[in-house]
């Protein structure tokens, strides 16, 4: 982690993520006016989906890890406050402003590894406003990502129970960050690990890793490279067969369990990465079952996403694991959610959007999630002071700009996503577009919605009236 005091100056270093000009310009511009003009009452905004992508009948909650990190280090250093004072676009007032600017506000929100719906809000920030505007970008950016990947894992987890998910999507990845973060909500929403090292050493994800094709090709034979590899990694070792011809490689590695045991290795698996995965993986079991090898996985991978798995599975592959890269890390079916950060409430007052398909709930919510026979049977949005039925979902985590309790485990994380998915309605679980899960309005919020267009439209007819 980066130290709050050198996040600019890791900017200029390239660690661009360190950085509070990670931000869009209008948040500058929109804060030196709510300074100049004494706007800095408490401001509430809120982090929604507006609806689910094609295809999708949930999402899930991921990260807040990251969020709560940005906003404890929050700083502007003496190198980005001489940067955008070098941009003449600002004042002395703004800068000083800026050079002391902490985050001190109260997060509320849901935790990790939670399923969600549209209009439901995943984290709600209270503080003083030209702060709560400075964050919105940076927000969006971590969970907007971190919940679009962990989905469309939580997707493949669905398909493939009792299987061997494992991320290699750090080459196709866009970015570092997107890498490694990929890494993160997939672990969460329940695979089993990642190949990307970083991961392994940040978040202490499982590392998974076997060989590539340019290691066979570099050896004048494919025994020989079997061999060569299996003495240097001699621990779970698993070789990838499908350089040349699959089944004949399968043999190869059946005739060379014998020299391998006489060494004390074991052959823990195969890997395939093209061709006929279905047809490949059921002659290679054969192969392996006929030598007694009915131990020795298969693993897949290559052009793997939910679909694929869903339908190498329903065709009874015998396929024990799948290795899953650029359809993960880029969502690539979806690669985007239509989410949004919007003030809700300002100075006390409640707030509303009204845009044509962009109008908000106003104020501060809760959500209420009832069950009934270990299915979610719907939610409830309400006010947050309002209650409802059911298990509220949206807690308090950081007080005054400090965390109310110790970062959660990602073993905590996973285990609430897996019960989740557990208890989601059968329909919701599918690939195809299922019905949508019920999410109720409460009486309290519509009120509150009622009143808060009665004002707009006072406002509007006031306006008139003055030809303003």
């Amino acid at each position: 982690m980066v130290s709050a005091s050198s996040n600019s100056d890791a900017a200029q270093r390239g660690d661009l993520a360190a950085s509070p000009l990670l931000t869009d310009l209008y948040q500058f511009n929109m804060m030196q006016a709510y300074l100049d003009h004494g706007m800095t009452a408490t401001a509430v905004f809120e982090f929604f989906v507006r609806k689910l992508p094609p295809g999708r009948g949930f999402m899930l909650a991921a990260g807040l890890e990251q969020v709560l990190q940005f906003l404890e280090t929050l700083r502007f250093d003496r190198t980005a406050i001489d940067w955008l004072r070098a941009t003449g676009r600002f004042h002395e007032k703004f800068l000083g402003y800026l050079a002391d600017l902490r985050f001190d506000g109260d997060v509320h929100a849901m935790p990790e590894g939670r399923v969600f719906f549209p209009n439901e809000p995943i984290l709600r920030i209270a503080a003083p406003l030209p702060i709560a505007q400075l964050v919105e970008t940076r927000v969006l950016n971590l969970l907007h990502f971190q919940s679009l990947i962990a989905t469309k894992a939580a997707r493949m987890v669905l398909q493939a129970p009792g299987k061997l998910l494992v991320d290699f999507g750090l080459r196709r990845a866009h970015g570092a960050e997107a890498g490694l973060l990929a890494a993160r909500a997939a672990y969460i929403a329940g695979f089993g690990g990642t190949a990307t090292v970083s991961a392994g050493a940040m978040f202490g994800i499982p590392l998974f890793g076997t060989m590539a094709h340019s290691f066979v090709q570099t050896h004048d034979d494919e025994v020989a490279a079997f061999k060569a590899f299996s003495l240097s990694r001699p621990d779970n070792l698993v070789l990838l067969i499908d350089t040349y011809d699959t089944v004949a490689a399968a043999a190869k590695v059946v005739r060379l369990v014998p020299w391998l045991r006489e060494r004390g290795i074991e052959v823990k698996g195969v890997r395939l990465d093209s061709g006929d995965l279905a047809a490949l993986s059921r002659a290679v079991r054969r192969c392996l079952d006929e030598a007694g090898l009915k131990a020795v996985t298969i693993f897949a991978s290559g052009g793997i996403d939910e679909t694929r798995i869903a339908d190498l599975l329903a065709a009874g592959a015998p396929i024990d694991g799948f290795g899953v890269g650029t359809a993960l890390t880029t969502s690539e079916d979806a690669p985007a959610m239509d989410c949004a950060y919007k003030l809700q409430e300002y100075a006390g007052v409640a707030r509303r959007k009204l845009s044509a398909g962009k109008v908000t709930w106003p104020g501060r919510k809760q959500v209420f999630r009832r069950r009934a026979g270990g299915r979610m049977e719907g939610d409830l949005l309400t006010l947050a002071d309002e209650g409802g039925d059911g298990t509220p979902l949206i807690a308090d985590v950081m007080r005054g700009g400090r965390r109310l309790a110790s970062p959660e485990t990602l073993a905590a994380m996973r285990d609430r996503c897996a019960g989740d998915l557990e208890r989601l309605p059968p329909a919701l679980r599918k690939l195809a577009a299922a019905d949508a899960y019920p999410v109720a309005i409460s009486p309290g919020l519509r009120a509150l919605a009622a009143s808060v267009d009665r004002a707009i439209a006072a406002m509007r007819e006031r306006e008139q009236g003055t030809g303003r």
